[in-house]
């Protein structure tokens, strides 16, 4: 199985917290597995692949909008469907972060725990059937995927180590999103960017980065998961892997007039995390940088775009749910 250590950790907690077993993440499991992740991911930016991403710009902004979409129509599936709310459904169906989505100002009336839930749901299911499906059509990388260091140094690794963390308090005074992962990922592409001479990281280190990833992705479900709401979670898997789908048909549409290989343009669309996916990249050395550049932009499309589409929203349903006199 492809991202043992991601995937089979995720399933495996999701399993046994579900079977009422009390498993808890160590404390700052996330946050230490994304700085290790974003350490990792940063190694794969030069300036040479941050031109060739740069010459997608356009692109990577139509990907994001056309997510925005998405979301819209997934969101007004699940109210035609009555499986939520207007605020809950629209929230739910953005393919943001979960915690971004959870935490923006005009979702007050939504329900949290059912966005968050829908997000759990929306990752596990891209996690499992995006690496499967690479690895069963025996997918490997693009001229965008080499890492041009592959020497495990301490002196570098903590040149990286002090950089990654000036990052993540550049990101967190800014109030950017995802800091942890973001900040040590834009500090150390920095670093190679400016011809820098880096450090490899550790296998050992990279998977245990994975499985913190895992667990704690896992531990965002519960016993009470599969009966607090199992039409509304339903709903969102169908929704899911008809996301799944389209951007599927997409990314092999986009094929033939862009020079960029299906699997590339898969995980630039794939409605997953943007560790996870970045994950993916690196686990079948396809083009890193471009993954990472779409999740990016698309986050923070949605974030900054997603309250005044949230409006647009509500007043296409006070529309639709007014009555025709005519």
């Amino acid at each position: 199985m492809p991202l043992p250590w991601l995937v089979g950790s995720l399933y495996a907690v999701a399993m046994d917290r579900v079977s009422e077993l009390l498993l808890l993440a160590p404390p700052g499991a996330r946050q230490l597995g994304q700085w290790v992740v974003g350490i990792n991911i940063g190694l794969h930016f030069t300036s040479a692949v941050t031109s060739e991403v740069a010459s997608h710009a356009f692109l990577i902004v139509g990907m994001a909008f056309a997510s925005l979409l998405a979301g819209f129509v997934g969101a007004a599936a699940q109210v035609r469907c009555r499986l939520a709310g207007g605020p809950t459904a629209f929230f739910a169906a953005m393919p943001g972060g979960a915690s971004e989505m959870a935490n923006l100002p005009d979702q007050r009336m939504a329900s949290v725990d059912r966005v968050a839930a829908a997000h759990a749901v929306r990752v596990m299911l891209v996690v499992l059937i995006v690496p499967l499906v690479l690895t069963v059509t025996n997918t490997h990388g693009t001229k965008l995927a080499p890492i041009e260091t592959s020497e495990f140094l301490w002196q570098r690794l903590a040149l990286m180590a002090a950089a990654s963390l000036a990052g993540v308090g550049a990101f967190t005074l800014l109030c950017l999103p995802n800091a942890l992962l973001l900040g040590t990922l834009s500090a150390v592409a920095s670093l190679g960017i400016g011809g820098n001479p880096l450090s490899a990281l550790p296998d050992w280190l990279g998977a245990a980065g994975q499985l913190l990833i895992g667990v704690s992705l896992g531990c965002r479900f519960g016993p009470d998961f599969l009966h607090k709401a199992p039409a509304f979670l339903a709903g969102i898997a169908v929704l899911g892997l008809g996301f799944l789908a389209s951007t599927t048909m997409l990314a092999f549409l986009l094929t033939h007039v862009t020079h960029l290989i299906f699997p590339d343009l898969l995980l630039s669309f794939a409605p997953g995390g943007i560790a996870e996916m970045s994950l993916t990249a690196t686990h079948f050395h396809l083009a890193v940088p471009l993954v990472v550049a779409a999740h990016v932009v698309r986050l923070a499309i949605l974030t900054l775009l997603a309250p005044a589409a949230f409006r647009i929203f509500s007043r296409w349903r006070r529309t639709a749910d007014r009555p025709d006199h005519s």
